[in-house]
């Protein structure tokens, strides 16, 4: 009797397509498509030459930062953007945890699911800062305007979440707590949110971190905060002051990032 044969000692990965003729078609069609993109794009290439020099002056008109110039309002721009950051993500959270809440299909009534869904839905059709400018031509400029905007960005980012959240629970637990006669209230303290709120304070924090980015984008439009800092810099050519906003922006999020991280891993 012969010895069985040995078992290979390499492995090729097999293709994500198995059809050559139809992995081959993909790939000749999706290069075909990008060459004509490219090549009905109208790019004039004298132009992007000549302004390589001025990117390069212009970059060079950054350096050095310069924090003291506009110290004073580098100082309250970041105070306001902190403060339109923080109160948009509190009352954004409140509202969006009723509206999650109703948009779980496992949780609420049909009625009421279709109603939070919709809230849902408008509150993430336009961008915060489509947002803001509503809300400057409606309250005019300043940083209520970007507090509208940040916290109706929060209400649609955070209820979607947690209505996913919610539908993706591990219904035992769910059903276990309801069978001891526990009441709605007690049912949602008791075996929906130990599920969820592990995850639903990383997002929080991860919300917070966003919204201070967008507070310096609606600030651009007209919202207040530090955006409004930057964009005065930009307009009296002050690019060496506007540096130094930018590395206090980049700054401040890397210091919410870590936090975040940190409060994340002691939560769960």
């Amino acid at each position: 009797m012969n010895p069985p044969a040995p078992a290979p000692r390499s492995w090729t990965k097999p293709p994500f397509i198995r059809s050559p003729m139809l992995r081959w078609g993909l790939i000749v069609g999706g290069a075909a498509y990008l060459a004509i993109v490219f090549g009905t794009m109208d790019v004039n290439w004298g132009r992007v030459a000549d302004g390589i020099p001025r990117g390069q002056r212009f970059l060079a008109s950054f350096f050095p930062p310069d924090f003291i110039s506009r110290s004073g309002d580098i100082v309250d721009g970041i105070l306001e953007s902190l403060w339109i950051t923080i109160i948009s993500t509190v009352a954004g959270i409140a509202i969006s945890i009723p509206v999650g809440l109703g948009a779980a299909r496992n949780l609420a009534p049909r009625p009421v699911y279709l109603f939070s869904r919709a809230v849902l839905a408008l509150s993430r059709t336009f961008p915060e800062i489509i947002v803001a400018l509503f809300a400057v031509k409606l309250f005019g400029f300043g940083p209520f305007a970007g507090f509208i905007a940040l916290s109706v960005g929060t209400i649609g980012f955070y209820g979607k979440l947690l209505a996913e959240d919610i539908e993706d629970m591990d219904p035992s637990q769910a059903e276990a707590v309801k069978a001891t006669g526990a009441g709605w209230f007690q049912w949602l303290n008791y075996a929906i949110q130990p599920q969820v709120m592990p995850r639903m304070i990383g997002l929080g924090m991860y919300r917070l971190d966003i919204n201070f980015r967008e507070s310096a984008v609606v600030g651009i439009v007209g919202g207040g905060g530090i955006g409004a800092t930057l964009l005065t810099s930009f307009d009296r050519y002050e690019f060496d002051s506007a540096a130094a906003i930018l590395l206090v922006i980049i700054g401040i999020v890397m210091a919410v990032e870590y936090s975040s991280s940190y409060i994340r891993k002691w939560v769960q």
